[in-house]
């Protein structure tokens, strides 16, 4: 890892999501900043030359859903692992989820997380404090320790609350201190299958998770945040139905956001294949349809992100029937490509995709955006869009290696990371 000195990103593509701008230039950086954009000062004496000819530069990507191992990974160096795997895929923020061992519903335990991953110097780690005691939605955590020890919301990860009440009282003390707080669309009792319902799923002889499991849980949480004026970000859409719904709330003037995930965006449900257990996925798969329409609202603004939903997997949690493998995928190094494959499918300008993971994505985290401007933090990647590759064991930096993604040639490849001007990811061909 290269300490803080001077660095010019020579000859690249300036991909600037907050401007929508997209032209040739250098990028400056003295010591953890970005001293000047476009052209480097006179006088200006790098210490280092980055080659960016050919290539693209932007700022680095947020993704709101990643699971990091901690804090019960430390001994095995999960989170140095995993941290690498982002800067290795363009992430220079990343959410944490709060469904760790142990569960993040302890100040401290959030604490010794941003600890590590101070002292680990790559990404930066933004977690999500837990909603309720253990994620169990039997009792509410103590939000205002979490949030003092720097959670940046609350969040019951992918477990749903089935009691009502407890989440209308979780949200009516999260809106009276403007805590933003993280749902995932699910009714407790129709999500319990393996597989999206429909005619793939019953030839498979596969339990189903229906629409209904979705848009049921989503109508239930807009009547609660009409009620408390609660903040809420739907992670993980996964339906047509979902995302109609989530537009007309957004007409409707509820503080809402929402997110997808690079499985459900490229995906369906016959990638499973013949019980695919790398296909086993929480949202599952589920139709073109759905596919299409989470493109579509991804590219109209209805879902404000992209997120990798990266997950911790053992080496056996995969080798097994499709219905007893555990749900998840690596995604950390699969997001930039993904979001490339989404600029190429929407036929948006690339600054407005790139945004999808940059601006748009910090927003709806409550973060300030990373920017290609002087005077901002320098947290830029330089990136290969041409660079093809396969998201293989061996390609992949992340202790987790199943993917459903495996079988695609991917484009793009990360080339250099820079966070706080400190080159944490460096590709060989850089």
């Amino acid at each position: 890892m290269i300490e803080p000195h001077s660095i010019l990103v020579r000859g690249g593509t300036l991909v600037d999501p907050g401007t929508g701008t997209e032209q040739p230039g250098d990028v400056a950086i003295a010591g953890e900043s970005i001293v000047a954009v476009g052209h480097a000062p006179d006088g200006f004496q790098p210490d280092l030359v980055l080659d960016a000819h050919g290539c693209l530069v932007m700022p680095g990507l947020v993704d709101l859903c990643a699971r990091l191992g901690e804090p019960g990974g430390e001994a095995a160096g999960l989170l140095d692992a995993e941290l690498a795997a982002a800067a290795a895929g363009g992430v220079t923020r990343v959410v944490c989820a709060p469904d760790t061992d142990p569960v993040l519903d302890e100040p401290s335990l959030v604490e010794m997380l941003r600890w590590r991953a101070r002292r680990i110097k790559r990404a930066r780690v933004y977690p999500l404090g837990a909603l309720s005691v253990g994620l169990h939605g039997e009792r509410i955590a103590e939000m205002a320790s979490l949030v003092k020890a720097s959670c940046i919301g609350l969040s019951q990860a992918d477990r749903p609350v089935a009691d009502t009440q407890l989440l209308a009282r979780a949200l009516q003390y999260a809106s009276t201190y403007r805590y933003k707080v993280w749902l995932r669309p699910l009714d407790a009792h129709l999500g319990r299958g393996v597989a999206a319902s429909g005619a793939y799923a019953q030839r498979l002889g596969l339990a189903g998770v229906p629409t209904t499991a979705e848009t049921i849980a989503l109508h239930t949480i807009f009547e609660l945040v009409r009620a408390s004026g609660c903040a809420v970000h739907l992670s993980k859409l996964s339906s047509a139905a979902g995302v109609e719904l989530v537009r007309r709330a957004k007409a409707d003037g509820l503080p809402v956001t929402a997110d997808v995930s690079i499985h459900n965006l490229l995906l369906t449900d016959l990638d499973i294949g013949w019980f695919d257990a790398r296909a086993r996925l929480d949202p599952p798969l589920r139709q073109r349809a759905d596919r299409d329409a989470l493109l579509q609202g991804l590219a109209d603004g209805t879902l404000d992100a992209l997120c990798s939903d990266h997950s911790i997997l053992g080496s056996d949690d995969k080798v097994l029937p499709f219905a007893e493998a555990t749900p998840g995928a690596s995604g950390l190094e699969l997001l930039l490509p993904v979001l490339l494959e989404f600029a190429r499918r929407s036929g948006l300008p690339l600054p407005a995709a790139v945004a999808c993971a940059t601006t748009r994505a910090a927003a709806a985290a409550g973060l300030a955006a990373p920017a290609l401007r002087a005077g901002c933090a320098a947290e830029l990647i330089v990136v290969d869009p041409a660079q093809r590759w396969r998201a293989t064991a061996d390609a992949l930096h992340s202790r987790t290696k199943p993917t459903p993604l495996a079988e695609i040639e991917l484009s793009g490849r990360v080339r250099a990371t820079i966070v706080d001007g400190r080159i944490v990811h460096r590709s060989a061909t850089a």
